[in-house]
C-alpha cells in the first residue's frame, strides 16, 4: 500500500473532504546530472564557486590569478569586490 492510498483511506473513515498536496523529492535518472554530494572533487572546482574573504592588499585580480594557478583551471573570474578603507 503506498503512502497515498494510506492516507486517503483514513481521510475516508474520518470524513475528511480537502485535497492533499503531496511533495517528493525529484528523481534524477543519472542522464541529466547528479546529486552534488555524488559528483567528482575535479567537476565541483571546475563548475563552481568559490567564497573567498579577501583580505586587504592584494587585488581582486591578483586573488583570482592565484585560484586559477593552485587549481589549474583554464577560466577564473570574479564577481565583484567590497573593499572597506
Amino acid at each position: 500500500m503506498k503512502l497515498y492510498d494510506f492516507i486517503q483511506s483514513i481521510d475516508s473513515f474520518c470524513s475528511y473532504d480537502n485535497p492533499w498536496t503531496f511533495k517528493t523529492e525529484p528523481e534524477i535518472d543519472g542522464s541529466h546530472g547528479s546529486y552534488p554530494d555524488k559528483r567528482e572533487i575535479n567537476s565541483l572546482i571546475r563548475n563552481g564557486i568559490i567564497n573567498v574573504d579577501k583580505p586587504p592588499g592584494p587585488t581582486s585580480h591578483e586573488v583570482a590569478f592565484w585560484i586559477k594557478q593552485r587549481l589549474s583551471l583554464n577560466r577564473v573570474g570574479h564577481g565583484g569586490t567590497l573593499e572597506l578603507l
